[in-house]
């Protein structure tokens, strides 16, 4: 049965974007210390504006981490190392401003306890940082098990940062945003409706040869041309784009998380991922609802998923898992739910260990999604429990 016609738009930005700055310093700071101290616990936030990177937070460690360093070394990678882009890793101020966790967060994690079970392993004694709710989401109408529009507008911009690198459009400058609008029947994307390029650029430059420039290099390598039916091409819509970065904008962590997951798609818990160790719900929470979700219409018991789980703190077990499929489940949402119970360890130490979350792997995720990641062997994407699920949906027909 045919669905109505609709659409739906996702947007993505670069990794010089301000906010996306501060995304990045923030995990670099976090994988620095996991590398030396794996149980260290860190809530690193950073803002940026014209010629500051402030670092600040709640990080208890007993390893040295020189964050300076690091903050100017993740400016220079980015982009920004020249002062004519008004924003210059080696001219820039950085500012620090931290603080031990403080001791009630730290005795709800450590001394956590069992509300249902009664429980006594190692898994129940480290209990959620915080109260909270986290979502996963998944869908089939991609390779990646991810929306369409998120996945394409993280691709363009992708592609934006690797023909300024490689130099393919030189006076392309390191800020810059896509959007993607994508018309659906029902649940299927049937073609691109609207994409939007928004690139920082030298000032010398036409109108002209950017829009060029971006249709060649960035959209026809990007884009399925079986989706472009009549498609409407947005390139730097208000005609210049040449001051950017923290000098057109400050930046703050965690304030692009509809970036960072699925692109509006799927429903946010509000808890932002960057600077976070994975004792933080916000981070190893979403990430554990991405694995059930994926898993779940990787097996077939689903088109799409959407998974809620909500925590309370000191507390191991999750105190509420809600599975909703949007009425394309090809059994009971309940026993979904069951499942999910029954093969998936929630708790957060245990979704810590089963999926190796104390390592240093966060500043990779740090810009262009932490969902649907092709390129990264990331452990919350892998599809280790469909046999399983699988197996379950078989009996459940029988």
């Amino acid at each position: 049965m045919q669905g109505r016609r609709h659409f739906f738009t996702s947007e993505s930005v670069t990794e010089g974007h301000p906010d996306k700055i501060c995304d990045q310093i923030a995990d670099a700071v976090l994988d620095e210390i996991l590398a030396a101290d794996p149980y260290a616990r860190v809530a690193c936030e950073v803002a940026v504006t014209t010629g500051l990177v402030l670092v600040m937070g709640e990080i208890t460690t007993e390893c040295y981490v020189d964050i300076a360093r690091l903050a100017r070394d993740v400016v220079r990678e980015i982009g920004y190392d020249r002062a004519k882009y008004g924003f210059d890793a080696d001219t820039c101020a950085v500012l620090t401003s931290l603080e031990e966790q403080s001791p009630d967060i730290a005795l709800g994690v450590n001394q956590a306890f069992e509300v249902r079970s009664g429980e006594h392993d190692e898994f129940s004694r480290t209990g959620a940082g915080d109260q909270g709710i986290v979502f996963g989401y998944a869908a089939n109408e991609t390779p990646e098990l991810m929306p369409l529009p998120i996945t394409l507008a993280h691709k363009l911009a992708r592609r934006l940062a690797e023909v300024r690198k490689l130099e393919i459009v030189p006076f392309l400058r390191p800020d810059g945003k896509t959007q993607v609008t994508v018309e659906y029947e029902g649940d299927t994307p049937v073609r691109i409706d609207t994409i939007v390029v928004s690139t920082q650029h030298h000032p010398d430059v036409s109108q002209e040869q950017i829009t060029a420039a971006i249709m060649e290099h960035v959209i026809d390598p990007i884009i399925p041309h079986q989706l472009r039916q009549h498609t409407k091409y947005l390139i730097n819509p208000t005609g210049r784009f040449v001051i950017g970065g923290p000098q057109g904008d400050a930046g703050v962590t965690g304030r692009k998380i509809i970036v960072d997951t699925y692109g509006g798609m799927g429903r946010h818990g509000g808890g932002a991922l960057s600077g976070k160790d994975p004792t933080k719900i916000d981070r190893s929470g979403a990430y554990a609802a991405r694995y059930v979700a994926k898993n779940i219409v990787a097996a077939g018991l689903a088109d799409r998923a959407e998974v809620q789980i909500a925590y309370a703190i000191g507390v191991a077990r999750p105190i509420s898992i809600r599975a909703d499929t949007f009425g394309t489940n090809r059994i009971p949402e309940s026993e979904i739910e069951a499942l999910v119970r029954k093969h998936f360890d929630l708790r957060p130490e245990a979704i810590i260990r089963n999926l190796g979350l104390r390592q240093p792997i966060y500043r990779q995720v740090a810009v262009y999604g932490h969902f649907g990641r092709t390129d990264l062997d990331l452990p919350w994407e892998r599809l280790d429990k469909v046999d399983v699920l699988r197996q379950a949906l078989e009996a459940s027909k029988a």
